[in-house]
């Protein structure tokens, strides 16, 4: 029998050092785009695929978040008050989203770490892990949502990945760090090597391989843009790896080792443990990788405003 998804984890700790000075006073998740936070756009995106319960793991330093997605009684008392019912109901609109949860990552040791914290969220269901700051499109979170549903209750190994095209990825502010994916016949994971140079060059996207040479890949590469769909099984296999990554004296030593989600997948998948099924979808991805890149997605959100997929009011 298939089961209801309901339960979505969007890490949400990452430092934004990529658009500092800003991102020091102000998370850069809730950086404005148009007349909302980013971070309430994945949020109302998750909930209209059907995601009722989400855990947003975030660090010090970003209660505003917390407090973004929750009552402040004065205020809603005082517009009640000098009756600014519409501007009253945008507020309610905002709390009312979603069961919102919140946990901190005690250190910044990666994605899949950050995911690890949720173990407890999760429980026994399926659920979909989700950038904080990206705009993935409407269609993607469709997509996993009746991935996600179609599972039959108990479902272990089983997870998806909805595979952006690279081509649909790109900042036009500089380069990229993408998980380049492989697959077979049946449109399963066969690998994903994590580049982080990836731009386009005369016409073609372009990355630099692990020989520090620029190797051309088609635009139509399917790539992680970290939206996944996993089983619960996910964690103890994630929790073992970052044992491993912890035992590595080289991530010890460098700072800014990172444990990424790929990395345990693509080991996952050459085990025969898993299978990850790499889901198609029409969506554009667009986000804030550079401070440069901010005014591209107002204009593009602003052009979905126009074309009637989000309303002008974007409540």
């Amino acid at each position: 029998m298939a089961q209801k998804v309901r339960k979505a984890v969007i890490p949400a700790a990452g430092l934004g050092t990529r658009v500092l000075p800003i991102s020091k006073a102000m998370p850069k998740e809730m950086l404005p785009i148009v007349d909302k936070p980013a971070i309430q756009y994945i949020v109302e995106e998750a909930v209209a695929s059907g995601i009722e319960d989400i855990l947003i793991i975030t660090n010090r330093g970003k209660g505003i978040i917390e407090d973004h997605f929750d009552h402040m009684v004065e205020l809603e008392q005082r517009l009640a008050a000098s009756g600014r019912q519409e501007t009253l109901d945008q507020l309610n609109h905002i709390t009312g989203l979603a069961n919102i949860y919140f946990i901190r990552q005690k250190e910044t040791k990666g994605l899949g770490h950050a995911v690890n914290c949720a173990r407890s969220f999760v429980g026994n269901e399926p659920f979909a892990v989700l950038n904080c700051d990206d705009f993935y499109g409407r269609d993607s979170f469709q997509t996993m949502g009746k991935f996600l549903a179609a599972l039959p209750e108990g479902s272990k190994n089983v997870y998806s990945m909805v595979g952006f095209r690279v081509g649909n990825t790109l900042s036009e502010s500089g380069t990229v760090s993408r998980g380049i994916c492989s697959t077979d016949a049946n449109k399963l994971l066969t690998s994903v090597v994590e580049r982080t140079k990836i731009q386009r060059i005369d016409g073609e996207v372009k990355y630099i391989d692990d020989n520090g040479e620029w190797t051309a890949t088609p635009d139509t590469t399917p790539v992680s843009m970290n939206f996944w769909g996993f089983t619960p099984d996910y964690f103890a296999y994630s929790q073992e790896f970052f044992k491993t990554f912890l035992s590595d004296p080289k991530n010890m030593e460098n700072l800014k080792s990172e444990f990424f989600i790929p990395l345990m997948v693509d080991k996952l998948i050459n085990d025969g443990t898993a299978t990850v099924e790499v889901l198609d979808t029409t969506s554009k991805w667009f986000g804030v990788t550079y401070p440069e890149d901010r005014q591209s997605v107002v204009d593009k959100i602003q052009a979905l405003v126009d074309a009637g997929e989000y309303p002008a009011k974007l409540f």
